[in-house]
């Protein structure tokens, strides 16, 4: 060991002493041990995209659930709804004619307006107050802006709850949940947003109908004039609405013939035309007038289409057998579908049945002309379809089974079965006709039980809703009297109920005539 002197020592004490912070610190060169771990994160894309997928699924659930507002209109209930769509556009739903389409905006959402059913209570009171219809138009824009500001209020609630609900459902941390309902909201924003600049009020102008509305440009018209002429079509619209309450309001009120017990009393419609009214009037007159058998003369429909079948559905739960033969509007489809319905019984080429103790017989027409054309030989085809009607009557009466009342569409065919039968029933004229004809065979033309239907709406004066209810005798199976009931067309409340009287059954009277197959001498008088 080297021995330091002291003096060196001293010497070193007293030099100025280096301060902690300056002096430098030695790191161990040992190297540290750690363990790592690699977890592959996924890219920023795939995370944005499955967050749009979760906003978008969630917002639509949440509209499926709860984003519908019902809305009374006037006297219609109504149901708005918002849906998710490529196209955008509305919607509007009118059971059972069909939809009506309008490209109204451009927006990844859709309008859908289904239109109910009709308020009884609400559409009474205007047939009760009258006065109320010149505020209708005013009401029914203010219901409509109502229920538009509630549907955007309840879409918001559900499209933002929707996706924040799935939101913490799959990513389960409450930040991310609320960033997807962030997100819905600033979509569904988006979307009222584009859709209010993209708004075409001309899209009135070029709609799209579907179902059985796809007639309705034929019939309506000019689009072009509807918008140019709003101001009157508001105003017929307010008549238009209550149209339907006002017919089942007369019809509740028509007197009842009260004839002798053993009475058959048969109804006798005509060219309903697809106006789905008509089923609920058939209806309400078989309970009131408790009638036996209906008889249809034709042109049920109005095209003939299979689209159009399903109109035909309620016959079955009139309440009476229903007899029927194809008018000119009604194809062999629209045959073959009554043909499958429960008491419905189709008569065609003559062919008789016995139905509640009469016996009729019936030809369908030979013509298929929907589209109102005339064709040529379609009188001498009519022609040659009541002679062949007229042969089978002959041939039924020569075998013991003579019939009671033959039934045709257009009153050119039954006038071939004048002398074979004492009643044929006929149609397709559009009002009521009734004439005893050369050989003694009272001919009776019912008007349009549909008040011509959808065609309504073509002339200055709306068709009236024509039907009759026939009194036959049980044991002689003749006509004894009828009743003409006549309901106001469109906007109108009349209803009349008048009875006429053959000529043979009018005070006074001896003899009864009967049809033969021979001329008579003088032909005889038109009955009333």
């Amino acid at each position: 060991m080297v021995r330091v002197p002291s003096a060196a020592l001293n010497a070193l004490h007293r030099l100025p002493r280096v301060p902690r912070a300056l002096v430098p610190r030695h790191r161990s060169r040992r190297p540290a041990t750690a363990t790592l771990t690699l977890t592959p994160q996924p890219r920023p894309w795939t995370r944005a995209a499955g967050l749009v997928a979760v906003v978008v699924l969630g917002a639509w659930l949440g509209l499926l659930i709860v984003g519908n507002v019902r809305v009374p209109v006037g006297p219609m209930n109504t149901t708005m709804t918002l849906r998710p769509s490529v196209t955008g556009g509305t919607k509007i739903n009118i059971s059972p004619l069909g939809a009506l389409q309008l490209d109204s905006h451009i927006a990844p959402v859709r309008l859908d307006v289904n239109v109910d059913q009709l308020d009884p209570e609400r559409s009474q009171a205007l047939v009760d107050h009258p006065e109320r219809l010149s505020g209708l138009q005013d009401e029914v824009t203010e219901d409509i802006a109502h229920g538009t500001a509630d549907l955007a209020v309840r879409s918001c609630v559900a499209v933002v709850t929707g996706a924040t609900a799935l939101g913490l459902a799959v990513y389960r941390r409450p930040r991310r949940a609320l960033a997807a309902g962030g997100l819905a909201l600033g979509l569904l924003a988006a979307s009222g947003g584009t859709a209010y600049a993209t708004w075409n009020p001309d899209s009135v102008l070029e709609p799209r109908f579907s179902g059985l509305l796809s007639s309705a440009p034929s019939l309506v018209g000019d689009a072009r004039s509807i918008v140019t002429e709003f101001d009157v079509y508001q105003k017929e619209l307010a008549r238009l609405v209550t149209n339907v309450t006002k017919l089942y309001d007369a019809t509740s009120t028509l007197p009842t013939y009260q004839p002798d017990p053993t009475t058959i009393r048969v109804l006798h419609v005509s060219d309903i035309h697809l106006n789905p009214a008509s089923w609920k009037i058939i209806a309400s007159l078989v309970e009131q007038y408790r009638v036996d058998v209906i008889v249809d003369s034709g042109d049920t429909m109005d095209h003939g289409s299979a689209a159009e079948n399903g109109f035909l559905d309620p016959v079955e739960d009139l309440g009476a057998p229903y007899v029927w033969v194809r008018g000119n509007h009604d194809s062999l489809v629209t045959q073959r579908y009554l043909e499958g319905l429960k008491n419905v019984h189709v008569l065609d080429d003559g062919r008789a049945k016995t139905i509640a103790g009469l016996r009729f017989a019936g030809i369908g027409d030979p013509q298929f002309t929907p589209d109102r054309s005339e064709r040529t030989g379609a009188e001498q085809s009519q022609e040659l379809a009541g002679a062949r009607l007229a042969s089978a009557l002959r041939d039924q009466r020569a075998a013991g089974t003579p019939v009671d009342v033959a039934i045709a569409h257009e009153p050119s065919a039954a006038r071939e079965v004048d002398g074979t039968v004492p009643l044929v029933l006929a149609g397709h004229i559009h009002h009521e006709e009734t004439e005893v004809m050369e050989y003694g065979t009272r001919l009776r033309v019912e008007g349009s039980t549909g008040g011509s239907g959808l065609r309504a709406i073509e002339g200055k004066y709306p068709d009236p809703i024509e039907t009759s209810i026939l009194y036959f005798d049980r044991d002689t199976r003749r006509l004894q009297a009828w009743d003409s009931i006549e309901l106001g067309g469109l906007g109108l409340t009349t209803a009349e109920v008048s009875r006429h009287l053959p000529k043979e059954n009018q005070p006074g009277a001896t003899a009864s005539p009967s049809p033969s197959g021979t001329p008579s001498a003088t032909p005889s008088t038109p009955a009333p």
